[in-house]
């Protein structure tokens, strides 16, 4: 993003995903971004499931890797098929550690807000956008329902690491 007239400069988001990225490698972690997939965005759709796509920034995982300050540019293997891959910056909702879950989540994309008024009640119901239902990383489980009076608040800890081999997951929270 470019500098902005009322001196807020540019985006941080750019300089933070290179930080949390240099530091995963500097740890021996593997770096995953989850990104929100829209027309701008230059990854397999095959693997996108409600507007997202989790990937693996690790070294071993990508070539030709460019963190820049508008997009995130490398090439992968999906399916043993090489593909170019293109984030814009601005479509990163999380970096994290997969072996630990530490990262970070920002907000998504301007234009992935909720549907325009136009738009009717009933559409809106049965097409949830992923800002409504939060970012599920881990699992393709559904959300669990709503808490009744018996049930604990969620705690303001971090997630616990998943055991040996298994991924911990990051949720998004408003």
């Amino acid at each position: 993003m470019s500098a902005t007239s009322d001196n807020q400069g540019s985006s941080t988001r750019p300089y933070l995903l290179r930080a949390l990225h240099d530091w995963c490698t500097d740890n021996g972690f593997t770096p995953y971004i989850a990104v929100y997939v829209d027309a701008s965005v230059q990854v397999p759709m095959e693997y996108v499931k409600n507007h997202e796509i989790v990937l693996n920034l690790g070294f071993e995982a990508t070539s030709g890797l460019k963190l820049g300050n508008e997009f995130i540019e490398f090439k992968a293997r999906f399916g043993g098929v090489p593909r170019d891959i293109v984030v814009p910056v601005d479509h990163v909702v999380a970096i994290y550690a997969r072996e630990n879950g530490q990262g970070m989540a920002f907000p998504a994309p301007a234009e992935a807000a909720p549907a325009a008024p136009s738009a009717s009640p009933a559409t809106e119901a049965r097409a949830p956008t992923p800002l409504r239902t939060g970012l599920r990383l881990a699992s393709e489980a559904p959300e669990p329902p709503e808490a009744d009076a018996e049930t604990p608040p969620p705690s303001d800890e971090p997630p616990e690491p998943a055991g040996p081999g298994g991924r911990p997951s990051l949720k998004r929270i408003k």
